[in-house]
């Protein structure tokens, strides 16, 4: 079904680099979660009234915030979509991420108001009536529930939208509230404890709270900057290693303005002897490539490096050897040397993680007594980096 819906509305489908393309997915999720998540609304908020059952009207009213959530997530896709402008040069795609981080929100709200109205249930509990429709909607609702999960999780996967593999868990999770309500039904009907039914609407409360908060978590991640993923870092680093004359990659940063719009800058290094017009070529050609493959607005930095000096390339591998010693996380590159009348000056870069606990200024003391063991006559110069990977 899925696929049969993408073949009937998603033109050009292969293109999901193309914003236009990426918005139509999101359209087609939207509309599609909007319409069955009404619908399971209406079945289980009128089968829930009918028969008393707090639970199951408060499993109802859940369906209808994920309805809220997915008209919030279709507008998010649409303003996402708009090209930038002169006071948004890069453009608006994270209306995406401020669209799913509105939709937390609201579904952390309805987790508040089924709480306090399950509570009063348990305070005063009342006879749930027991109807066999009711198993059969809740039934229903869970198949449903589990086809939207699949639903959305491939579009997801497809288009790379963190916000539908969200949509997609939320699904999932409301299998489970469904069947926790479910069981709530014939628990009062098997023994007599109504007050089972409001403990169970605090429980199904509760579970949409916490998932609200996770929700939350992963919506501001992007927003405040989170770390590439680690594939799409060693395929970078794999691609313009596979340039012509390219030795070696360092310092990649990439800046997430949201989905399609997404930017990049790295050091590349090239042999010292290789031709300054060559060089700047073939970082022309890795720019080119990919902005036009990748949709990514790339900027490198050419590094000479000299892979012919053996004194440089033994000074490397020794920094390098040195700083594994120290932690596995460290890393060195752009090594120089430069010989003075009195001392010799081993001028590189030590990169570490974020949150790294060795203070800088504990690094460069470590680096000074480790390299005049190489030569008592070298002294360090280092500038201690972060990584933004």
């Amino acid at each position: 079904m899925t696929h049969f819906l993408i073949r009937l509305f998603i033109k050009d489908r292969e293109n999901v680099k193309n914003v236009q393309v990426r918005t139509a997915y999101g359209n087609l999720s939207g509309a599609v979660c909007i319409l069955c998540n009404f619908l399971l609304f209406l079945g289980k908020y009128i089968v829930g009234t009918v028969t008393g059952s707090i639970a199951i009207a408060a499993d109802g009213v859940n369906n209808l915030s994920d309805a809220s959530s997915n008209i919030v997530s279709l507008i998010g896709f649409k303003l996402s979509s708009r090209k930038p402008d002169q006071e948004h040069p890069y453009g608006h795609g994270r209306y995406e991420y401020l669209a799913g981080l509105v939709v937390c929100l609201i579904i952390m709200a309805i987790g508040i108001l089924l709480g306090w109205e399950s509570i009063q249930k348990v305070i005063h509990p009342a006879e749930v009536s027991f109807d066999w429709l009711m198993v059969v909607v809740l039934l229903v609702s869970m198949a449903v529930k589990l086809w939207m999960f699949f639903f959305n999780r491939t579009i997801g996967k497809i288009i790379s939208s963190e916000t539908l593999m969200a949509t997609a868990a939320d699904s999932r999770n409301d299998v489970i509230t469904t069947a926790v309500v479910l069981l709530s039904t014939f628990l009062c009907r098997a023994t007599g404890v109504y007050i089972i039914d409001g403990i169970m609407g605090i429980a199904v409360a509760v579970f949409i709270l916490v998932n609200g908060i996770q929700l939350v978590g992963d919506t501001l991640s992007p927003l405040l900057g989170k770390v590439p993923d680690a594939e799409f870092v060693k395929h970078i680093e794999e691609t313009i290693l596979g340039f012509p004359g390219v030795l070696g990659v360092h310092d990649l940063m990439v800046h997430d303005y949201g989905p399609g719009s997404r930017f990049a800058t790295i050091h590349v290094e090239f042999p010292a002897e290789t031709d300054v017009i060559e060089a700047h070529d073939v970082m022309d050609q890795i720019e080119q490539y990919f902005l036009e493959q990748e949709q990514l607005l790339m900027t490198t930095h050419y590094d000479p490096i000299l892979a012919d000096d053996g004194e440089v390339e033994a000074v490397r591998s020794f920094l390098a050897e040195a700083a594994g010693q120290l932690d596995e996380q460290l890393s060195v590159h752009e090594v120089r040397i430069v010989p003075g009348n009195t001392h010799i000056n081993v001028v590189f870069d030590c990169v570490k993680p974020a949150g790294f606990s060795i203070r800088d200024e504990e690094i460069r003391e470590y680096f000074s007594g480790r390299i005049q063991e190489m030569n008592p006559l070298f002294r360090c110069v280092i500038k201690v980096e972060q990584s933004y990977i």
